[in-house]
């Protein structure tokens, strides 16, 4: 997987809209992404996925030099459900397809359903014709982790070692998913996030 901070060719959002989360009919978050999505795209070329409720709005507030693609989601982030972009010694793009619970599942979860969000990753691999990965059986949050591109990643304990993501699963058993599935070598575990952070310690926030 490469560093957080190598140069890529392209940015992926998720259109903010819903009113349960989102205040004011999400008009004002839809202003804010908007705003970075313009920011972005004059450095590189921008995608944002939109429901077909939404595309035309979005497709106006965000005018053409941005591409709009309808996807049904069922919230705006698409750091934590769409794919981990990885590549190999000869420049092969692949995407892992991690399996998504809104950071927590039925007992703690963020919001039910999750359904398309868990989809969102092999239907963005599918748009761009590259293959997908799906990670049977384990969960994980693009947030939730960091590289460097030279074979280290960081997480947390409180995310990745907590029982609504993947029960049953051992740190060794972790470690072993994320080395094979990214490419890494070595994983540092923080024991902690910050505090209260809803997504139960992801390493982005900090």
């Amino acid at each position: 997987m490469p560093a957080e901070w190598a140069p890529h060719t392209r940015t992926w959002m998720i259109w903010p809209e819903r009113t349960d989360n989102w205040r004011l009919g999400a008009k004002p978050a839809q202003q804010a992404f908007a705003t970075v999505a313009q920011a972005i795209a004059r450095f590189e070329p921008v995608t944002v996925c939109v429901s077909a409720a939404q595309y035309e709005n979005a497709a106006a507030r965000l005018g053409p030099q941005i591409r709009v693609v309808e996807m049904s989601t069922n919230d705006a982030w698409c750091r934590d459900v769409g794919p981990t972009f990885v590549s190999n010694s000869q420049g092969e793009l692949r995407g892992v397809d991690w399996h998504f619970n809104a950071w927590g599942g039925l007992g703690s979860g963020l919001y039910f359903p999750w359904d398309q969000d868990d989809k969102v990753a092999r239907k963005i691999c599918a748009l761009e014709g590259i293959r997908s990965t799906r990670t049977e059986g384990f969960v994980l949050e693009g947030g939730s982790i960091h590289v460097d591109g030279e074979g280290t990643l960081l997480t947390t304990e409180e995310c990745l070692l907590n029982p609504n993501r993947n029960p049953g699963l051992s740190k060794t058993d972790i470690e072993a998913a994320l080395c094979a599935s990214l490419g890494v070598e070595t994983v540092i575990w923080l024991a902690e996030g910050i505090y209260n952070d809803e997504t139960d310690g992801h390493i982005d926030n900090m």
